[in-house]
C-alpha cells in the first residue's frame, strides 16, 4: 500500500514551535515532489511549502517565510515541517501530499498532487 500519514499537530501558544512529520510507506521520495498544505475552516486549501526529493528546490508561501523550514530524510521517505514563531493565523489542518515528479522545481499547485495524508490539526491559541 502507498500511504501518507502526518503527525505532530497539537495546541501551542503563540510564539511557540512545532515539528510536523510526513511518514510515507512504499514511496521512494527521491522521485517525488512533496508539499505541505493547510486548510482553515471556511478557507481554501493553500500551499505552505514544497520540496524536491532529488534537488535543492525549496519553496515557501510568503506568509511563512523565515518561520517555517521544510526538510527531509529522503532515504527514510520522511519529510518534516519545522514551524517556529507560530501565530493564530497558522491554525489549520496541515496536509502532506506527494507527486511523482522529476522536475527541478517542486510543485506548488495543490491540484498537481495525487497522494494525500489525512491531515493533522494545529491550533495556535492562548
Amino acid at each position: 500500500q502507498l500511504t501518507v500519514v502526518e503527525s505532530g499537530g497539537a495546541t501551542v501558544q503563540p510564539g511557540g514551535s512545532l515539528r510536523l512529520s510526513c511518514e510515507t510507506t512504499n514511496f521512494n521520495l527521491y522521485y517525488y515532489s512533496i508539499g505541505w498544505f493547510r486548510q482553515a475552516p471556511g478557507k481554501e486549501r493553500e500551499v505552505v511549502s514544497c520540496m524536491s526529493g532529488s534537488t535543492d528546490s525549496r519553496i515557501y508561501a510568503d506568509s511563512v517565510k523565515g518561520r517555517f523550514t521544510i526538510s527531509g530524510d529522503i532515504a527514510k521517505n520522511t519529510v518534516y515541517l519545522q514551524m517556529n514563531d507560530l501565530k493564530p493565523e497558522d491554525s489549520a489542518v496541515y496536509y502532506c501530499a506527494v507527486k511523482y515528479s522529476l522536475r527541478t522545481s517542486c510543485l506548488i499547485e495543490r491540484y498537481a498532487y495525487d497522494y494525500w495524508g489525512p491531515g493533522t490539526q494545529v491550533d495556535v491559541s492562548s
